[in-house]
């Protein structure tokens, strides 16, 4: 059980590190985004280990990463500028 919260919140940590590194324009700090990537993945494989029980490594893990990314996912902001279209009546 030690293995896999170690095992978790370094997958998450890997994501959130992986994610701001590729969209650094979209996400805030990095002091944010990585200590959320960790705890989403341990997040994420203590919601699998109850819901499974002792079902393996491997499902604990994608559980894991699959709560990890969706945490990060929470941080994203716009690529662009929202565009308004103005109607003809204002």
């Amino acid at each position: 059980m030690f293995l896999e919260a170690l095992g978790s919140a370094v997958l998450g940590l890997a994501l959130a590190w992986a994610a701001a590194h590729r969209l650094p324009h979209r996400l805030p700090v990095r002091r944010l985004v990585l200590p959320t990537g960790a705890a989403g993945g341990l997040f994420g494989a203590f919601l699998t280990h109850t819901a499974l029980g002792s079902a393996g490594f491997l499902p604990v893990m994608l559980g894991a990463a699959a709560v990890a990314a969706a945490s990060v996912s929470l941080l994203l902001r716009p690529a662009g500028r929202l565009r308004h279209h103005h109607s003809a009546t204002v």
